[in-house]
């Protein structure tokens, strides 16, 4: 089955702590390593073999300059869009790729509307462009927090809709994805950076506010899936507990997102073959 269909978020979707540890790869009756660490070994080397198929699909897309590819990561707060990003994007030219994150608005921000901030970064004709925290913000947070009512979170879901069938219609490939993390993976990896002089500067007391509105954030992010997936922008769920597997799901659906797009180089120019320099 193709991840395209295999992820793609069902219709009354509902986010289940079990599923966020899915590991549908390692299941699909393959032989696979037995040791933990064997088994993230190989997951890794998939991975590395799907993103240089990425990288190379990558140069196609930009030399043709035609289409363009988004993707939006979204999820709780550690379940791994940076580590996304970092695993699928570091062997990319950075040329034609483009990374923008978004978290609470400026003051400058929230005095327009709410998409103001985010049609400047969405990619231009050859170009990926990755939202790592997205336009969604702004139907999740202030909602949870009750910062805007109902009807007011219906309209930006009907104005989220209406932009990205704008961006469809004019070249966009959208790829929207729902990183699935379960409530007590996130207690470990929030405990992990406390421990870790290391990595305390990705700390921020903020997270354990938001996590104790859990549930409300797991309803929140349900409706917005449901009321803004689309054919031509699609929600894919990927379970998110294992990092390793997580990111081999992701490279797989994205592999297959950019063969769809039949990428080739430009077509020579046969005049170019009989030129010397000299």
């Amino acid at each position: 089955m193709k991840a395209r269909t295999r992820f793609r978020a069902r219709p009354g979707l509902k986010l289940r702590e079990e599923d966020a540890g899915a590991t549908p790869l390692r299941d699909d009756g393959g032989k696979h390593p037995k040791s933990k660490e064997q088994i993230k070994a190989h997951e890794r080397g998939l991975t590395d073999e799907l993103t240089a198929k990425i990288a190379l699909h990558q140069q196609m897309l930009f030399s043709q300059r035609q289409q363009k590819v988004l993707l939006v990561l979204q999820g709780m707060d550690t379940s791994g869009k940076d580590g996304t990003v970092r695993a699928l994007f570091s062997r990319i030219n950075p040329m034609g790729l483009r990374a923008a994150q978004f978290k609470a608005p400026s003051l400058d921000e929230a005095a327009h509307d709410f998409l103001w901030r985010i049609h400047p970064h969405v990619p231009g004709a050859g170009e990926i462009a990755i939202f790592n925290r997205s336009h969604y913000e702004d139907v999740l947070v202030p909602r949870v927090q009750r910062l805007i009512d109902a009807k007011e979170c219906m309209r930006r879901y009907a104005h989220i809709a209406d932009f990205e069938r704008m961006l469809a219609e004019t070249g966009t490939v959208i790829v929207k994805v729902f990183l699935h993390i379960s409530k007590d993976e996130q207690r470990a990896r929030l405990q992990a950076r406390l421990d870790d002089p290391e990595k305390q500067w990705k700390f921020d007391e903020n997270d354990l506010l938001q996590r104790k509105r859990w549930d409300d954030y797991q309803d929140a992010y349900e409706r917005a899936i449901a009321a803004t997936d689309a054919d031509h922008a699609p929600w894919y769920v990927i379970p998110a507990d294992s990092k390793t597997h997580r990111n081999l799901l992701i490279a797989s659906l994205l592999l297959e997102v950019m063969q769809d797009l039949e990428l080739r180089f430009p077509e020579t120019d046969p005049r170019l073959s009989k030129l010397k320099v000299e």
